[in-house]
């Protein structure tokens, strides 16, 4: 009986296995940073604490702002007392068109108009379009469904308003990050539900979470060593007290198929990754134009990692080419 080799015998030992994820080298390199620098993750700190690491966190693996024209913060009234809003646009003027409204990503818990700031500027540059980010309320202070009526308050007010700042808009844009792509999502749903002065035109929703109760496939696979942890997500989650089920949180469960042309962005290695995976397949089931962009080899945050992951430039470029396809720009 002859032996078996070493390479027979790890073959034998790793037969049926899934195959290693793709890591991108400069994503693997901020992960290595990140755990060598053996800072406790968010979930672990004081809140207070929380929200000033993540706030400091863009100093480190943030681009700079790209220059604009105008840069200008501003309010509008809201259901508890008036919304932090900050308005984009590189033109000082420019012809009626559409906006784009961002919502800032941070599990509905941390997170400001500051964290985003970066691709913000990026984003208004590239797409030309003015844009206004809103600086919704916080959980636990503020718990759900206080985000989602901050969100859609400043949509509504922002359709009828639009004048005020300069520019005719003609139609809005939802976007925005992680919990930011849920509040996109759930801001469109009410407003095609109820419409407001000017139509959804489209939305682009990054990453986004949208099904509370997920539990298995990348939530499992990606949940430790890939920036966003599952105790990061369970704190957020504890922290939003939103009702399992209610579609203004579960936004996979509210109406899908009146919804507008859609870019749905998902990170290869998020723990989130499948459920931007499954509202993507249900939206095109009901016939929503949709377009599926999944960044391979990157992480959850890529749009705010854009100095410590060199290549999430090339994946917010794709974003903005592929908004500008959608909305024939």
């Amino acid at each position: 009986m002859s032996e078996i080799s070493e390479l027979e015998r790890a073959e034998a030992e790793t037969a049926g296995a899934s195959p290693a994820p793709f890591v991108r080298p400069d994503t693997a390199m901020l992960l290595a940073m990140l755990a060598s620098a053996g800072a406790p993750p968010v979930n672990e700190l004081p809140l207070a604490e929380g929200r000033e690491a993540y706030r400091m966190m863009r100093f480190v693996v943030d681009a700079e702002p790209t220059p604009l024209a105008i840069v200008r913060d501003l309010s509008c009234p809201g259901p508890a007392g008036d919304i932090a809003l900050r308005y984009y646009d590189a033109r000082e003027t420019r012809e009626a068109g559409p906006a784009i409204m961002f919502f800032h990503g941070g599990g509905f818990v941390i997170g400001d108009l500051d964290t985003h700031h970066a691709f913000c500027t990026e984003m208004a540059a590239q797409m030309d379009l003015p844009l206004v980010a809103v600086d919704y309320r916080l959980a636990p202070e503020h718990p759900f469904p206080a985000a989602p009526d901050d969100c859609e308050a400043a949509a509504r007010w922002l359709a009828a308003n639009g004048k005020d700042l300069g520019p005719d808009i003609t139609g809005l844009i939802f976007t925005g990050d992680s919990a930011g792509g849920n509040l996109a999502i759930v801001t469109t749903q009410a407003l095609v539900a109820r419409p407001a002065a000017v139509p959804v035109i489209a939305q682009a929703p990054l990453y986004p979470v949208v099904d509370s109760t997920a539990a298995s496939g990348s939530f499992v696979e990606f949940a430790e060593g890939y920036l966003l942890t599952s105790g990061a997500m369970d704190w957020f989650t504890n922290h939003y007290a939103a009702t399992p089920g209610n579609p203004r949180n579960d936004c996979i469960l509210g109406d899908i198929a009146s919804l507008p042309p859609t870019l749905l962005v998902t990170a290869g290695l998020d723990p989130q990754r499948d459920q931007g995976r499954a509202f993507a397949a249900r939206a095109i089931t009901a016939g929503v134009d949709v377009s599926y962009l999944e960044m391979r080899g990157t992480i959850h945050g890529f749009i705010c990692l854009r100095k410590g992951v060199p290549s999430a430039q090339d994946d917010c470029d794709a974003i903005f080419r592929a908004l500008k396809a959608m909305l024939n720009r």
